[in-house]
């Protein structure tokens, strides 16, 4: 509490000053909770200041850890890449991977979500995700997937997951050391980080899948579930609409019948948009009405 007070004490000395109070005096204001910024709003213009003060500082910390946050996962996409340049991990593409799989005694990891493996999985494959759904209901939880959906995971459908701590010891338990794996995602970031921790757990036949599912064609796997791997890893509002590169790709080699359902349903939506746009003056106008 000492620190926060202090840390928060250095983001307002200004706005303190001008009201002629101690900044311990509006750090407390922070710490202590919004009944203390209530009473001081009504005794002092200046106080709604430090609060904006405040919050300027606050979005800047966000920024700044995000900035951080960035640079970190940067670098880790880099040393997880380094891998392949120093032979640790062999890359194979979508149709080498599957004409190795099909052939050999090589394991297929998947390390997906459940809501992609549930899509579209490889028959035979082991499914050990390295992140799934968070499906806990706290409020940083609750607040982190409201702040996805409204920064676009309703055109996405992307969702809020959280790191699989067993892991390591799920394959471990699943998978001989001294077995072929072929470690596979949905796009080839995850399976890339997966790969790094199989090393390290001493796996030295570590193949992965360049591009992940999304770059496979529908002859190179054998596949299990509704949908073609390379749709899995697409949702939201881009998906309805065929809006998204796997759908594109995939238009090419369909008929026309599977552009003209996309087509039918950007027509809806557009529609729908309209008949709501209506429906929400003609209410602004019934109440007008009432008001008057």
């Amino acid at each position: 509490m000492a620190a926060l007070a202090s840390g928060t004490s250095l983001i307002v000395p200004s706005a303190c000053t001008a009201t002629g109070k101690s900044s311990l005096s509006c750090a407390s204001s922070s710490v202590y909770g919004l009944p203390a910024l209530q009473i001081r709003s009504r005794r002092s213009p200046a106080s709604t200041s430090c609060r904006a003060s405040q919050r300027r500082n606050l979005q800047i910390v966000a920024a700044s850890d995000l900035k951080e946050e960035m640079v970190e996962f940067a670098n880790a996409e880099k040393r997880w890449r380094t891998q392949i340049a120093e032979g640790k991990v062999k890359s194979l593409s979508a149709k080498e991977a599957g004409y190795t799989y099909q052939l050999s005694d090589y394991v297929l990891l998947d390390v997906r979500p459940s809501y992609q493996r549930n899509k579209a999985w490889v028959k035979g494959s082991v499914w050990i995700p390295a992140f799934d759904v968070d499906t806990s209901a706290s409020p940083g939880v609750l607040s982190q997937k409201f702040m996805t959906f409204m920064m676009g995971g309703w055109w996405s459908g992307a969702s809020v997951n959280k790191r699989n701590e067993r892991f390591m010891a799920d394959v471990v338990a699943n998978i001989p050391k001294s077995a072929n794996i072929i470690v596979a995602c949905q796009k080839g970031l995850r399976s890339l980080a997966a790969c790094e921790h199989l090393y390290k757990a001493g796996y030295r036949n570590i193949y992965w899948l360049t591009g992940g599912f999304d770059t496979a064609g529908n002859e190179d796997f054998e596949r299990e579930g509704p949908v073609p791997l390379q749709l899995a890893g697409i949702g939201g509002m881009s998906e309805f609409i065929g809006w998204t590169d796997p759908q594109r790709r995939l238009a090419k080699t369909e008929g026309w019948q599977y552009r003209a359902l996309f087509f039918g349903r950007l027509l809806v939506v557009f529609l729908a948009s309209d008949l709501a746009l209506i429906g929400l003056q003609q209410l602004s106008s019934f109440f007008r009405e009432l008001g008057q």
